[in-house]
């Protein structure tokens, strides 16, 4: 529950910071992942969410609509994901200039010493870091997929975050 806790934290934090994103009207054909879950590969290793510890959430407030898809394993790693001016299907880059609206981030949680838990954001610096494709967006779910190069700022190591693959219900 406090990794739970600890990935909901970072994910409204990414909203505090967050608002726009680029549009090409297509979308990639679609997400791979299996319904409920996020999947991914981080420095080439398989991660999968659990399907209790997944969830997305779409919020409109002032015109503007903000989606959130996270998915977090049983080992307190999860993958959160945050478009800011969310428009529909479409590709939406991770970062860009001063585009900070769409974000990434991979989290390893440490339940028993939350101070040590670790978290790798996307964007961290003023290039296209990676892009969230949206290949289905209805009332009810989100599917699509994924990739990006993230950065902890605490030690400057890099997770490179590629193969994401999301099919979510929103809550």
């Amino acid at each position: 529950m406090k990794t739970l806790k600890i990935v909901c934290l970072i994910a409204f934090v990414g909203l505090a910071i967050i608002s726009c994103k680029k549009d090409d009207n297509g979308g990639d054909g679609g997400g791979g992942a299996v319904e409920g879950l996020v999947t991914a590969k981080v420095n080439g290793a398989d991660f999968t969410s659990n399907s209790d510890f997944t969830v997305a959430s779409k919020v409109t407030a002032n015109g503007n609509t903000t989606v959130t898809i996270q998915g977090s394993d049983n080992s307190g790693k999860g993958i959160v994901l945050i478009i800011n001016g969310f428009e529909g299907m479409g590709s939406y880059d991770i970062g860009g200039g001063s585009n900070v609206f769409v974000t990434g981030s991979y989290v390893e949680a440490n339940a028993s010493n939350p101070q040590n838990s670790q978290t790798w954001m996307a964007p961290f610096d003023d290039n296209v870091a990676g892009e969230i494709n949206i290949s289905e967006s209805t009332a009810a779910k989100i599917v699509g997929t994924f990739n990006f190069n993230a950065k902890n700022t605490n030690n400057n190591s890099m997770k490179e975050i590629t193969d994401g693959n999301f099919d979510v219900n929103f809550n």
